[in-house]
């Protein structure tokens, strides 16, 4: 029967740089393969303005995650609004927001209205139109050849429940999809025009009836009903000439043309429908009632009657009476004038069509929701404007040239660490100085693919204080080399042949390394927590660096000189070498087991 081989002493050395050699082969490989050959430069490298919003309550409970996440969302939405493209929007801390505003158009605009409270309005809907294409003919109501089989979806429930012209509605006009972003109020709120949206409608009309309203609930509008709408010449004389001249498809005019200052004023905006890949214009009448007065609002999915995800909502007093009275009025009138806009920040997020008069404070949308549309529309009705207040504690502006001069300085001051690091493993280390430097080189390149990848995978940003980190990397993974080399060197001066020292200096410098490194990267750790803004990118490249200087000593740096131990250039101690047992002053050799007792003077 075969023994079995022994595991080599000093392991399998060669598997261990294989290993690494790989993935670092295989990371510069996606590197170059993904073509984010360099690593994203933040703000102060690239030019920009950064700015810390702090946020302040008088409830400290409410400064607290869902809060802050909401606000980033919002943020982002706002700043993206204006034109600024690639902008980053993040929480630093309990308490901060930071946003990176890269140069370009808008930026001065971005950072006024940054932290500034959002505006949410609810407004009647006085037309609607398809922007950027061309507006079809007025269709007759009656016409079915359009595919319009109905001129209107009756609300009622059997109309609803599976109306062929409904869906055929949906396909004959481009305004059906755009009605999407309206749902159908009932209950105490209104209903999506849609055709997708009626039938859910007429589910929420019947509790209305229910409810007692004195109303008939209001036809759910049919894609002739919307087109003809949209040139029936209802939008009012002073918004004429801007409704008809508004092309939302446009970036540049989608600006934001609700003023906040006359809220009583008709105004036009724009919305986004996602399914039909559309912008759509707005004439809105004066603000009815104002998004502050919503007390409450959940996404919610309907049990009873498996209608699907909806909004549940509720007023304040104030918001309860200014919404009673205005669905009457709504209730009351034909498609679109019986739809509420809800406008954040000049965008119209939804558009719902009143059913019956809504009383009581409370209201459900409803119309083919997913729970994500649901939760998001819930999102904007709650927190529509800020939840939090902030203050703008810092605002930094850099110019593309100052970045371009930091990171340039930045380089100049690396190049030189690694310059003097060669330089001093060379002339003091010798032969051995090159391993030093071989593993400076796998590191380098660990280190700039990682952050390379990271830029396009995680929007890591290198800014000026994560060069610095790089740069005391350098020291860290040169103080690890050091510590194994002088480990080793200590071995030969008491006499071990190379091969038996390279093995028994390793157990001591490993827990040396080890503990070094691990206060480290507790440093950096700690200091990302607790830090705002830039200086998390000096805690983050630390750490990240860190990490990599304990893969590169176990997978490099070991196997490699365990490796240059069997040859013979190393392993007799040539002069050259950095391993001369003669230079080092090292102890007689070792004769039959026992040192050469030293020689004792005679008294």
């Amino acid at each position: 029967m075969a023994t079995p081989k022994s595991r080599p002493r000093d392991g399998y050395p060669g598997r261990a740089l294989a290993l690494i050699l790989v993935v670092t082969v295989g990371l510069v490989a996606l590197m170059f393969g993904t073509g984010h050959k360099t690593p994203r430069l933040g703000i102060d490298l690239a030019g920009g303005t950064s700015v810390t919003l702090t946020a302040k309550s008088d409830d400290p409970s409410a400064i607290n995650k869902s809060n802050m996440d909401i606000a980033v969302g919002i943020i982002q939405k706002r700043v993206n609004g204006m034109g600024v493209s690639e902008a980053e929007v993040q929480t630093q801390g309990d308490s901060n927001i930071i946003v990176n505003i890269p140069d370009g158009g808008n930026t001065q605009a971005s950072v006024e209205q940054v932290g500034e409270t959002a505006k949410l309005y609810f407004r009647p809907v006085l037309a609607l139109a398809p922007t950027g294409v061309q507006a079809q003919a007025s269709p007759s109501p009656s016409a079915t050849a359009s595919g319009a089989a109905s001129p209107s979806a009756s609300a009622s429930a059997s109309a609803a429940a599976g109306s062929p012209s409904a869906s055929a509605s949906k396909a004959a006009s481009p305004s059906a999809s755009a009605s999407k972003a309206g749902r159908a109020v009932s209950g105490a709120l209104m209903a999506d025009p849609t055709a997708s949206g009626s039938a859910s409608a007429s589910g929420a009309a019947s509790p209305s009836a229910a409810a007692g309203s004195p109303s008939a609930a209001a036809s759910a509008p049919s894609a002739a009903d919307m087109s003809a709408a949209m040139t029936q010449g209802t939008v009012p004389a002073d918004l004429q000439q801007q409704f008809t001249a508004l092309d939302c498809s446009q970036p540049a005019q989608r600006l934001n043309y609700q003023k906040s200052n006359d809220t009583a004023a008709n105004t036009v905006a724009c919305s986004y429908d996602a399914e039909s890949g559309l912008w759509y214009k707005f004439a809105l009448g004066g603000v009815a009632v104002n998004g502050s007065d919503v007390s409450k609002a959940q996404a919610a999915f309907d049990t009873q009657s498996a209608g699907g995800w909806q909004v549940l909502l509720n007023f304040d007093d104030a918001g309860s009476k200014a919404f009673a009275e205005t669905t009457g009025k709504l209730a009351a009138q034909a498609t679109p004038a019986n739809q509420f806009a809800i406008v954040l920040d000049g965008k119209v997020v939804s558009h719902p069509y009143v059913q019956t008069a809504i009383t009581g404070g409370s209201a459900q949308i409803s119309g083919s929701f997913s729970q994500e549309e649901a939760k998001s529309l819930a999102n904007v009705l709650s927190f529509g404007a800020l939840p939090l207040d902030f203050v703008k504690s810092d605002v930094t502006t850099v110019s593309p040239q100052l970045g371009g001069e930091q990171l340039k300085a930045g380089l100049i001051a690396g190049l030189i660490g690694m310059v003097l690091v060669v330089v001093y493993s060379l002339v003091y280390y010798r032969g051995l100085g090159l391993v030093s430097i071989a593993g400076l080189v796998v590191s380098a390149a660990l280190t700039y693919s990682i952050m390379s990848l990271l830029g396009a995978g995680i929007g890591f940003a290198l800014n000026l204080p994560a060069v610095c980190g790089a740069i005391v990397a350098i020291g860290i993974t040169a103080d690890s080399f050091i510590v194994y080399f002088e480990r080793i060197r200590d071995e030969v001066r008491e006499g071990a042949p190379l091969k038996a020292a390279v093995q028994r200096a390793w157990p001591r410098a490993r827990r040396t390394i080890l503990v070094s490194d691990f206060v480290s990267f507790l440093c950096a750790a700690v200091l990302y927590l607790v830090s705002v803004g830039k200086v998390q990118g000096f805690a983050f490249t630390l750490g990240l660096t860190t990490l990599l200087d304990v893969v590169v000593i176990f997978l490099f740096t070991k196997p490699l000189i365990t490796l240059l131990a069997r040859t013979k250039f190393f392993a007799s101690g040539h002069p050259w070498s950095g391993l001369d047992p003669k230079r080092l002053g090292a102890r007689p050799p070792v004769r039959g087991g026992r040192r050469r007792p030293a020689a004792v003077k005679e008294a």
